[in-house]
């Protein structure tokens, strides 16, 4: 048994037209113990260079796990399951890292802080334990076998359109959703809010299965998900997808599965 994943971006029709580059990113980490970590970001309209906060913003998060599930101390390595007090301890760390990164690029470069900002969705997941948060909007999904899938957290809309809080926002922390499921969750999806209204049904907050299930079966089918991933491709910059979403798309598909 082993992780399956894969992570692709693609830019919106809005930014083609106003020809500025994809303003998501999203990577992922498959460590020691069957461990993975995976993060997606979405910059801020309104950050000049949102792209830049987001991508740094992911690679901080990978680069922080990875320090961690390679710990020597038992209780930091991620060998045993979290609890909702751990996971939040965690991923509070994890901000924080994200955010001097964020602060020391802004310093270096002369930027301020607001144009890096971001919101970000992590995942770190065994097979047998799952825990993620989430600060701003976007979503994360989850597939137990045999069962429905289930939305993580509800998306930060905040209170006017378009409004999200952001990992740079002073109030972050405060916002950031945090969840820990037990059991052998084996699908994760995880994704930007530029496929909200294409895979969440927004009156009950549920996951649209036909949205979910060609994706799962796509892991399950793929044995090389990084190199056949002509599928994912496709449907991000399919005409269908782009009729009903104008914005950038980040997807991160998880499965654990025989190879």
């Amino acid at each position: 048994m082993a992780w399956r994943a894969v992570v692709r971006s693609s830019v919106g029709t809005r930014h083609q037209k106003q020809q500025q580059p994809c303003q998501d990113y999203g990577n992922y980490c498959i460590l020691n113990q069957n461990v993975i970590v995976g993060a997606v970001a979405d910059g801020a309209g309104s950050a000049k260079y949102a792209d830049v906060g987001a991508k740094l913003a992911v690679e901080a998060v990978i680069t922080i796990v990875r320090e961690i599930a390679n710990s020597p101390q038992p209780k930091e390595n991620l060998s045993h399951p979290l609890n909702e007090q751990e996971a939040r301890k965690l991923f509070s760390k994890i901000v924080a890292e994200v955010v001097a990164t964020l602060e020391e690029k802004a310093i270096h470069e002369n930027y301020a802080i607001a144009d890096l900002a971001c919101t970000l969705l992590v995942v770190v997941a065994t097979p047998d334990w799952v825990a993620a948060m989430q600060i701003g909007d976007g979503f994360i999904v989850v597939g137990l076998q045999g069962e429905a899938y289930q939305l993580l957290f509800q998306p930060d809309k905040g209170e006017f359109v378009n409004q999200t809080t952001f990992v740079t926002s002073t109030h972050a922390l405060d916002e950031m959703q945090v969840d820990v499921l037990l059991g052998q969750h084996k699908f994760i999806c995880a994704a930007t809010d530029g496929l909200e209204k294409v895979a969440i049904r927004m009156s009950d907050w549920t996951p649209f299965l036909p949205f979910f299930k060609p994706l799962e079966e796509y892991l399950w089918e793929s044995h090389h998900p990084e190199q056949e991933d002509e599928y994912i491709k496709s449907f991000l910059n399919s005409e269908r997808l782009n009729a009903r979403t104008d914005d950038d798309k980040t997807l991160l598909l998880c499965l654990y599965a025989q190879n």
